[in-house]
């Protein structure tokens, strides 16, 4: 039959339960299990044996155990075990010998978790001194036994764990520690933020000196209101303003923000975690240091000492220096290093950098679009072509008239030289002309639009011949 995935109760937990005034059995007795086997059974099976009797045997078998840790305490741990892979025997000797080969460091760091407390401590002292069997006592408790028996169990797995942690909580610390180091004195030392600084001085005391006098400094949270204070007509902010200013008259602070350098990096940098782990890494070292002294015959803390003892020296003086340089240069823009951690210091500078190019982008665009609008008006036609629309005769016929004014203008500053050859045949084409049409006097009365050009052909003739 396939088996029933159940967390069932032990024998000596059904006592003064629902359970213990059950009688499967006589349900059992009751129904016909045979369809019920050829329905859900898995394979080819021999005889089924008495169930009562199976139930009778394994109650025999339970064996009695007796309890030295909590239930759920001795759960997690057979847990944990069972993660391990490993024998109590294994564990124990690889404590003992700071072998980091055959604890790995999420294991050790879960064992941790069950270094025997003084009450257990207490229960198995007492238990070995009534001189009770150890095969009485789950594995659990053996191992808990055995576990306490290591000389120094606390010190060892913190030990082994500092061993294990060491390098990568180096590499975790020492970038950190440099970035806060760089944006201090990145940002203590700017000459073009000092100068942008003094300048948003000098407009809020010109704001504010008729209503609160003049002021000798502001704090650095009062940057963010330089976004909030806008102009009569609401298009722009204090910001804009002097970033305009600063375009126009200080063009040389414009790219101040190339001086000042990981300041977002170190913004989210909490310097007294890092500092805390600095000291929990020197206190590690120098039981490290301790328990080398014991017994130096221990290869594995000798090589550690010999290769990392230089490296922690390194990370004390950085954090040091780190510390140093941060207090320094809060206290030097005002501020109390005690409550003004890298997670508000630093961030205040990466917001007005921010702000600052974002105001540098908007008054670029604003300055595109005057020109833009200043272009426009310049080709824009005159109020009388906008009065006449495009495409009624009216503007065709005022257009066609420009045209031609302005080819007449073309042909006035260009003078055609007079015809004196008689190659191309005009002054005879002109000639014939006048043979077939008698001449007229143009003063005789109204004359043809035809007449009039013949009259006036004829002169121009004259005076060509003469």
């Amino acid at each position: 039959m396939p088996v029933f995935n159940w967390v069932a109760l032990k024998p000596n937990q059904i006592n003064g339960t629902i359970f213990n005034e059950l009688n499967d059995e006589k349900v059992l007795q009751e129904l016909d299990m045979s369809d019920f086997e050829e329905q859900f059974k898995t394979k080819a099976q021999g005889p089924s044996k008495e169930f009562s009797s199976i139930k009778a045997k394994t109650l025999q078998k339970a064996p009695t155990k007796v309890s030295l840790i909590e239930c759920n305490r001795a759960k997690n741990l057979a847990i944990t075990l069972r993660k391990g892979g490993l024998d109590i025997d294994s564990i124990c000797k690889a404590i003992q010998t700071y072998d980091l080969q055959t604890l790995n460091l999420d294991f050790l760091e879960l064992l941790m978790r069950f270094i025997p407390t003084e009450y257990e401590m207490t229960l198995i002292r007492k238990y070995e001194k009534e001189q009770h069997p150890l095969d009485e006592l789950s594995d659990e408790d053996q191992f808990m036994i055995k576990f306490s028996k290591i000389p120094r169990l606390a010190e060892r797995m913190n030990i082994m764990t500092f061993l294990g942690s060491f390098a990568d909580t180096v590499q975790l610390l020492l970038p950190q520690l440099n970035f806060v180091i760089v944006a201090s004195m990145s940002v203590k030392s700017s000459t073009k933020l000092r100068q942008i600084l003094e300048i948003v001085l000098a407009f809020g005391n010109y704001l504010n000196s008729s209503k609160r006098g003049a002021a000798y400094g502001f704090r650095l949270q009062s940057l963010d209101a330089l976004l909030e204070m806008k102009s009569t007509d609401r298009k722009q902010t204090l910001l804009h303003y002097i970033v305009r200013v600063i375009q126009d008259k200080y063009p040389e602070f414009l790219n101040f923000s190339n001086e000042l350098h990981f300041l977002d990096k170190a913004g989210t940098v909490s310097l007294d975690s890092v500092l805390q782990d600095v000291r929990s890494l020197q206190r590690g070292m120098e039981l490290a240091r301790k328990e080398f002294m014991r017994q130096d015959d221990s290869v594995i803390l000798k090589d550690f000492l010999k290769t990392n003892t230089e490296m922690m020296e390194k990370l004390q003086a950085d954090s040091k220096t780190a510390q140093e340089a941060y207090e320094s240069t809060v206290e030097y823009f005002g501020e109390n290093p005690k409550t003004t951690p890298p997670t508000m210091f630093f961030p205040t500078f990466v917001r007005f950098i921010k702000a600052y190019q974002k105001a540098e982008e908007d008054i670029q665009v604003w300055k595109k679009q005057e020109a833009a609008a200043k272009e426009e008006e310049s080709v824009s036609p005159s109020k009388e072509e906008q009065a006449v629309p495009k495409h009624s005769p009216t503007h065709k016929a005022k257009r066609q008239q420009m045209d031609l004014i302005t080819e007449l203008k073309k042909k006035q500053m260009v003078k055609e030289p007079l015809i004196y050859e008689e190659k191309d045949g005009a002054i005879e084409d002109i000639i014939s002309g006048l043979r077939s049409q008698p001449y007229r006097r143009g003063d005789t009365g109204r004359q043809s639009g035809k007449k009039r050009t013949t009259g006036q052909t004829l002169q121009a003739t004259s005076e060509i011949s003469l």
